[in-house]
């Protein structure tokens, strides 16, 4: 398995599509921004989107693992490769937000370092035109968290 920056062509939509079910959102952001993808064979099995917001900060905008890839690890890899880039690169902070709803998310980006910083209220029900439930909860509530890098 190898981390490389995917080109447009490779970019992998079912596995956006999985973290963020808005192709308009996506489009919106993905243009501007460096997408990683872990390879295997020819396969792009796991998928992270960073965007620069400001000279020293970059957010995770989307990150997925393809679902028969899932609990082996692979998006801690990822992801830890993402911020090594981003340190490398000269990045102090990187945020992310993700849904209220989303335990075993929070529970990962905790894990991996990243603290709770804010709650963006009713983000989801302000963006997304349908409501969205995950783990049997409506998810209304953005969590924003962010890591010192």
């Amino acid at each position: 398995m190898q981390v490389k920056d995917l080109t447009p062509a490779e970019w992998p939509w079912p596995l956006l599509l999985d973290a963020d079910p808005s192709r308009e959102l996506i489009d919106a952001y993905i243009h501007q921004s460096t997408v990683l993808g872990l390879i295997e064979g020819n396969a792009v099995i796991a998928v992270v989107v960073l965007l620069n917001r400001a000279p020293q900060m970059v957010e995770v905008m989307n990150i997925a693992v393809a679902p028969s890839y899932q609990g082996k690890k692979l998006g801690k890899l990822l992801l830890a490769a993402a911020v090594e880039r981003s340190r490398q690169q000269g990045v102090k902070r990187m945020v992310l937000g993700t849904g209220n709803s989303g335990i075993a998310q929070l529970a990962f980006y905790q894990k991996m370092g990243f603290r709770l910083e804010s709650i963006d209220r009713d983000y989801f029900v302000r963006t997304y035109p349908e409501p969205i439930y995950e783990n049997g909860i409506w998810c209304r509530d953005r969590v924003l968290l962010s890591l010192d890098l």
